[in-house]
């Protein structure tokens, strides 16, 4: 089961990291930089259709900036539950490794 201290789902799914960005609540700061970073850009859009094209300039930076420190986030915290996830499997050497899913070719 889930746990702040480990996130991963070892007991209940074949899919251990399954809903792993909404149950580890320290993914929230970068989600929530990300959805800054969609604002500002859709801010940006709108000023350059109304010709403030300095301001869009700025706003699309910024929501530039946002996304790579958002998404930097969500890869550090993933890098983490990984290390976490790793460190279960080793004290736990008798149970079965869940590989990811896989999308099958038809």
């Amino acid at each position: 089961m889930k746990t702040p201290n480990d996130p991963v789902d070892h007991a209940r799914t074949t899919r251990p990291h399954a809903g792993e960005s909404m149950k580890d609540t320290k993914n929230m700061p970068g989600l929530i930089v990300i959805g800054v970073s969609l604002v500002l850009f859709v801010s940006a859009l709108a000023a350059h259709a109304t010709n403030h094209h300095s301001v869009g300039i700025g706003l699309g930076s910024g929501s530039a900036v946002l996304l790579l420190i958002g998404g930097g986030w969500l890869l550090a915290e993933h890098m983490r539950v990984r290390k976490i996830e790793e460190r279960w499997y080793a004290e736990h050497p008798d149970a079965e490794r869940q590989q990811p899913s896989r999308q099958r070719s038809r």
